[in-house]
């Protein structure tokens, strides 16, 4: 059994795993380490490039963001710019674009305009878009079918270019795996079609098993999307949470429209993203809108089954009802649930969406969108039982034991090395081992 042990197991080939991979091998004194993905590539589910919006979130001009949140994702975003800045992938598979986040109607300006006022010493590239200059810089803002301005008050706050903004997450877990590997002196194992059916605690080791061979691990690190806590629970860990798997499904233009991203204000009553536009990076600059919110019983998307894990990842109790109840007592949740089931419905949804995305591009007409076949995934929203809330973002299970469980729904892509960050330190922390955290700094982290 020694034969196949490793001081450090990742289960989870994604954005988030290959992040911590590549983080283990590049700046740690850790030498064995192994990589576990089910399927038989990297990044087959959330991390694909067409699973998500492609989007660095930095906190510029996504609105429901705090200052003191923006502040925190910035420095991981600017991990995201920085790694591959220093690998040579910019115009690659990461691209500078114009973006900006408006207000339409008189209390969505306004709304934008104090935004503006408190972000922009965050973001001292952040500028004010009138009118006059969307019209200019984003001409699809303004004009209707008919050739004419729109009547509705509207305001940008963005940037026209020179920051980076756009990342194809698949591409770049695949270039993490590949940097992990060639790092010199380590053993740097990747496991393809190789499903975790099994974890278990030994005294200071845990034995993982998958349907073939039986591995150890000094430090097992779960990064497997709603599978994670699936996982935990197996386990015994995390019964205090339950995952309501939400899949996100984009429409896409079918000619090009938007020149750079634009976002809407978030709705501050839904815990959703609000509906935007990005330009697709792998489907010819063509504009992909979305993403809907859609409740879907299942923890993935696309690959079948996984049905009967959602309902023991559920764990349906009187607190699970409770969050449910308290969710769609609120009329504006139960219609905005009600539209994004609508958006799915062959015939129906097209229509529907059409008046929702017109708030975007006024002229948009029928047949200039396509509902995205095979586009979307599904992030693992994750309830708190014992608070009986939704929990939004991120949520790690760290027992204390050697074994740590992570659900990382957006922004946990743009996270993902600051996230591998936190973990790396557990993990050394744990095993007695050394982090180089000033190459680590030197490497990934802006100066201040």
């Amino acid at each position: 059994m020694m034969r196949n042990h490793y001081e450090v197991l990742v289960i989870g080939g994604g954005i988030s795993g290959a992040a911590l991979f590549y983080e283990l091998a590049k700046y740690t004194d850790i030498k064995k380490i192994a990589l576990f993905e089910k399927y038989d590539c990297l990044a087959k589910l959330n991390s694909k490039g067409t699973s998500n919006s492609q989007t660095i979130h930095c906190g510029d001009i996504e609105t429901n963001y705090t200052v003191d949140k923006a502040k925190h994702v910035k420095r991981t975003a600017k991990m995201i710019e920085k790694y591959c800045l220093q690998h040579g992938y910019q115009d690659k598979f990461m691209f500078a674009n114009q973006k900006m986040a408006i207000g339409v109607g008189d209390e969505e300006v306004s709304y934008m305009r104090k935004r503006y006022e408190d972000f922009k010493e965050l973001f001292p590239y952040l500028e004010v878009f009138e009118k006059d200059k969307l019209a200019e810089i984003e001409p699809s803002l303004i004009f209707d079918r008919h050739g004419k301005q729109r009547k509705d008050n509207i305001v940008g706050v963005g940037v026209e270019g020179g920051q980076y903004s756009t990342v194809d997450f698949g591409a770049m877990t695949e270039s993490l795996v590949e940097n992990a590997i060639k790092v010199e002196d380590k053993q740097t194992d990747v496991f393809l079609n190789s499903k975790i059916v099994h974890i278990k605690q030994l005294g200071e080791v845990h034995i993982v098993q998958t349907k073939t061979h039986t591995y150890t691990a000094d430090f097992v690190v779960v990064d497997a999307g709603a599978h994670s806590l699936f996982l935990a629970h197996e386990m015994g860990h995390g019964t205090d949470y339950s995952c309501l798997p939400m899949a996100g499904s984009f429409y896409l233009s079918t000619k090009k429209i938007l020149k750079g991203k634009v976002y809407m204000v978030q709705n501050p009553k839904l815990p959703f993203a609000a509906l935007h536009g990005d330009p697709d990076i792998l489907a010819h600059g063509y504009t992909r809108f979305g993403p809907t919110a859609l409740v879907l019983p299942k923890l993935e998307r696309y690959t079948g089954g996984t049905y009967m894990d959602f309902f023991k990842t559920l764990r349906f109790d009187h607190n699970v009802g409770k969050i449910f109840f308290d969710l769609l007592k609120d009329s504006t949740i139960r219609n905005y649930v009600f539209r994004n089931f609508l958006f799915e419905v062959p015939y129906f949804n097209k229509k529907f969406f059409l008046k929702d995305v017109r708030k975007i591009v006024p002229s948009l007409k029928l047949e200039d969108i396509e509902y995205a076949k095979g586009f979307g995934g599904i992030r693992p929203q994750v309830l708190d039982k014992k608070n009986q809330k939704l929990l939004l973002g991120e949520a790690s299970i760290n027992p204390g034991t050697g074994i740590l469980f992570n659900m990382t729904p957006s922004p946990g892509a743009t996270s993902c090395l600051g996230n591998a960050e936190r973990d790396i330190k557990i993990v050394c922390e744990h095993l007695g081992k050394t982090f180089n955290e000033e190459k680590f700094n030197e490497d990934l982290v802006e100066s201040t």
